[in-house]
């Protein structure tokens, strides 16, 4: 019973700026340890194959030493890989592929579907219809030519492409690249593995996306999987299990906090969360100072457990309350600043908010000196 690992969207190589750069060092890392994670699946899972399914690389132009870390992370699986083109890597007169092959980095059991053909996966009773993207973006459907591509009874049809089934992703899809949806139908396919939507998604019982298997963006769409597809022999249903690749989760959180309750939910939520994750939250309504401190100290203790977590308090305004004001014990001119401060970060989410909350944080430190003994009372 043939069995093959589905992936695609690897996109190694991939650059993470908007983040620290200790952060974003190690989300880049983790693309390469993917890999690896991929390689001992299907060595664990018994697959025949590993069929990836387009954007293998983020881009053209990564490095040299890219492409040898790449190849040579797929070494535990010592089967037959077979590596599509995508968007990002499309298969150019002159491209990553074509450097690849130069530098003589690419193992001899991995295939490179660089042309629409068929890869002969016979002895794993496998074979592969390859579309690969021969540029960017096209507007026709590639996987067309499956319908006549004939391959020899008895042994599995699998389609492998990149783009977009038309009519089902028509949100936020990476490339303009039309699929049919019937395709798989059409072409007589025992299963149509596909790439570019960058979560694990059923289009059909046989047409499946598997999304990448590390995710890289906050988008909740079930990204960090791969597949492991079973078929029972040609014309059978295929059996799809999905198996959790991902080193890091990604979170992003809108949230309005209105009440004192509504910080303990988010709070309590950021508690809860599987780690190592890479979290963004963006806050906005309103906070007292007390609840300001608490929200300090748990994202301090969230950004040692987590690879990543980020805050915008850019829209939460900061409304001490009376409690507040007397508990800073702040008297005579000091006073006056800081209800002068507390009436203007009402109305201002800015300058006001961020002055008031280090006058806040200067008198509590104050005051812990005094209690400590550190300092006059």
């Amino acid at each position: 019973m043939p069995r093959f690992l589905h992936t695609a969207d690897w996109q190694i190589g991939r650059t993470y700026s908007r983040f620290a750069p200790d952060d974003a060092a190690a989300l880049a890392e983790a693309r390469f340890t993917m890999i690896e994670r991929l390689a001992q699946l299907a060595v664990d899972e018994q697959c025949e194959a590993v069929l990836v399914a387009g954007d293998v690389f983020d881009a053209q132009t990564v490095s040299d030493r890219t492409l040898r870390r790449a190849f040579n992370a797929m070494s535990a699986f010592s089967g037959p890989w077979v590596l599509l083109p995508g968007n990002h890597d499309a298969a150019l007169a002159e491209s990553v592929w074509t450097r690849a092959l130069r530098l003589e980095t690419v193992p001899a059991n991995v295939h490179l579907a660089l042309e629409p053909s068929v890869v002969d996966l016979s002895p794993q009773g496998i074979m592969v219809l390859a579309a690969p993207l021969t540029q960017r973006h096209t507007y026709e459907d590639l996987t067309a030519v499956f319908d006549s591509l004939q391959t020899p009874d008895g042994l599995l049809r699998i389609g492998l492409a990149h783009g977009s089934i038309q009519g089902v992703l028509s949100e936020s899809v990476d490339s303009p690249n039309p699929i049919a949806p019937d395709r798989a139908d059409r072409a007589r396919l025992d299963y149509l593995a596909l790439g570019d939507w960058h979560g694990a998604k059923q289009i059909a019982p046989s047409t499946w996306y598997s999304g990448t298997p590390e995710p890289e963006r906050f988008r909740n769409n079930e990204a960090g999987f791969a597949l492991v597809v079973e078929i029972e022999g040609p014309g059978a249903e295929p059996k799809v299990t999905s198996h959790r690749t991902g080193q890091y989760q990604w979170h992003q959180w809108h949230e309005t906090l209105q009440v004192p309750t509504d910080l303990d939910a988010v709070l309590a939520r950021l508690e809860a969360l599987e780690e190592p994750a890479v979290v963004d939250i963006q806050l906005e309504g309103t906070l007292d100072l007390g609840g300001e401190a608490k929200l300090d100290q748990a994202l301090s203790v969230a950004q040692g457990v987590h690879r990543s977590v980020e805050c915008d308090r850019s829209r939460l305004r900061l409304l001490p309350t009376e409690e507040d004001i007397a508990a800073l014990h702040a008297d005579g001119y000091l006073g006056e600043v800081v209800a002068a401060l507390r009436e203007k970060a009402m109305d201002d989410t800015g300058a006001a908010r961020e002055a008031l909350v280090i006058l806040a944080g200067l008198l509590r430190d104050r005051q812990s000196r005094g209690v400590n003994g550190e300092g006059n009372p």
